[in-house]
């Protein structure tokens, strides 16, 4: 009996490993004092850059031929006046779509709705 429930434990932790393997990790300084932060999206060559004192985004990917590395603006629009800028400010979530993230004011806890893609498929939209 015990070897049964041994092997059962076994085959239960494997299978919980194999499927949290498939979740992306998401590497993410806990320094609140940075004034940008990377999160990455799933796809592997894509990353949103978040200026965390006043929501200003980019859409950056990179690739080993130049003509794949690429900066493109998200939102060059400050949430915040000037005055109410703060490093760590802002924060991204990522939802279960792979194209959409949330936008946290982590102070106020307005948020927005991101969106990265192609150029006609970008935005940046305030959730009410």
């Amino acid at each position: 009996m015990k070897r049964i429930l041994f092997f059962i434990i076994i085959v239960l932790t494997s299978i919980t490993a194999l499927a949290q393997s498939d979740v992306p990790t998401q590497n993410i300084s806990t320094d609140s004092t940075v004034e940008y932060r990377l999160f990455s999206t799933r796809n592997m060559y894509t990353f949103i850059k978040l200026n965390t004192k006043n929501g200003k985004m980019w859409q950056v990917q990179w690739g080993t031929d130049s003509k794949y590395r690429f900066e493109n603006i998200l939102s060059d629009i400050s949430q915040v006046n000037k005055d109410q800028e703060k490093n760590g400010r802002f924060f991204l979530y990522p939802t279960t779509n792979i194209y959409n993230f949330i936008l946290l004011d982590q102070i106020d806890g307005r948020t927005w709705q991101v969106q990265w893609g192609k150029e006609e498929d970008r935005m940046v939209s305030r959730i009410f």
